[in-house]
């Protein structure tokens, strides 16, 4: 930290940590609504109508980034989804079913307010400030996301399910107030730069999509997503499968300790979670400012598809829920720390625009696109095809192949991009 940058560096920090502890009580109501009321199939296919969703959302985001101010653009969006969580409490009450309509909520939910946080984030710094701070800034987000597993283990019991709805709500009303504060400092710190920028006006007007298409870095960036995301997809739903089967085998035996199927599946995945965001802080602490200082992005880029790449194959060759657990422990780790930061940093030689409207683009649309294609996968292979884990995980081999081809790629362009300067 450089004299001045802590104080921010830590709201934002601070910030990142409540919105992963409130995705984090969202994600063991989610999967207990998903797979107890329709399967792992439904859970797969429903990931495609995410993307359906985003091509209404990300437009809509984008002309509204075109017309406010970044402050108000940030409050509207957060309080958005802040009050859908108070409407969906109530209609679960009503004992009306949610378990579509929340997991493709959340689904749009999870990339939108992240992504916008860390696009106020990289507007904010410069990208050699961002390389250093931004480490710092996902180290919350990493201890977000271990807090908010373990605290949703331990209030599903005595809450219930449809309680830590109402939670997460707050927390992300608390995240807001953080937000302005940064935002109030930064225009205090920054009245030398041109009063547009530094006022977070408007964005020039114009589509996000186009903003992508005509830049070949922001295409690999999205090719890159979505790739990424149709392999960890994927594989979800083989943890889905396993885990669904296991509840199910366990229900009225000594050790479901009296839960039903729902409840079963939502302890797992908070157990699950819990050891994933646990291994994604150590790295993110011990591992991630090493990797980017001495090794560089077009390094740290290929970390991630390297471990698919040989967790798959070992998941092939031993197909059975411990093997399929630890995989996706592995690669869920490093995805949320390593490859979460290493994704921010990307964006630093970019301009504004590039910034708010490209990236949503990117970590939104492209990143649903994976799960299309990952749920057009799950289809033939379970109704055409006969899939079962092992040829699933064989299938994910052959991705992550393709996947390291884009990183490398990837990795040259922002080489080219970090020695010449974006400009707005």
């Amino acid at each position: 930290m450089h004299e001045g940058e802590g104080p921010s560096a830590l709201l934002l920090s601070l910030n990142l940590f409540l919105i992963l502890v409130a995705y984090y009580l969202l994600k063991p109501v989610r999967e207990a609504l998903i797979l107890a009321g329709g399967g792992a199939e439904v859970k797969s296919y429903a990931s495609a109508g995410q993307a359906l969703l985003l091509l209404a959302a990300v437009p809509l985001y984008g002309w509204l980034a075109s017309r406010v101010p970044r402050r108000r653009l940030i409050n509207v969006v957060t309080v958005f989804f802040a009050a859908c969580l108070v409407v969906f409490y109530l209609l679960a009450q009503a004992a009306v079913p949610l378990g579509i309509v929340f997991f493709l909520w959340v689904g749009v939910f999870n990339l939108m307010v992240p992504t916008q946080l860390w696009a106020f984030a990289n507007d904010i710094y410069t990208p050699q400030a961002g390389k250093r701070i931004f480490v710092l800034v996902a180290f919350g987000a990493s201890v977000g996301a271990v807090v908010g597993s373990w605290i949703a283990g331990r209030l599903i019991a005595p809450l219930g399910v449809h309680q830590l709805m109402l939670v997460a709500a707050g927390l992300l009303v608390v995240s807001l107030v953080l937000t302005n504060l940064v935002d109030t400092r930064q225009r205090g710190q920054t009245s030398g730069r041109a009063g547009r920028e530094a006022e977070g006006a408007p964005l020039p007007r114009g589509s996000a999509f186009a903003s992508v298409l005509r830049s070949r870095y922001l295409i690999l960036i999205g090719l890159l997503a979505l790739v990424l995301n149709w392999v960890n997809t994927t594989g979800e739903y083989l943890l889905g499968r396993i885990a669904l089967e296991s509840a199910k085998d366990m229900v009225g035996t000594a050790a479901a300790g009296g839960l039903d199927t729902e409840a079963l599946i939502g302890k797992f995945y908070a157990s699950f979670f819990t050891g994933v965001n646990l291994a994604g802080l150590v790295l993110q602490l011990f591992v991630v400012s090493r990797v980017l200082k001495y090794l560089g992005v077009g390094v740290a880029v290929l970390v991630l598809p390297l471990l698919a790449l040989g967790g798959y194959a070992l998941a092939a060759a031993v197909p059975l829920l411990a093997v399929v657990r630890w995989t996706k422990t592995a690669e869920n780790a490093t995805d949320y720390s390593l490859q979460s930061t290493v994704r921010q940093v990307l964006f630093l030689p970019t301009t504004r625009e590039e910034k708010y409207k490209a990236k949503q683009v990117t970590d939104t649309i492209f990143v649903r696109a994976g799960d299309v294609l990952s749920a057009v996968l799950v289809f033939a292979g379970t109704t055409w095809l006969g899939f079962a884990v092992r040829e699933f995980a064989l299938a994910n081999v052959a991705l992550a192949c393709v996947w390291l081809g884009l990183a490398v790629a990837t990795g040259r362009e922002h080489a080219r991009r970090a020695k010449t300067p974006a400009r707005d």
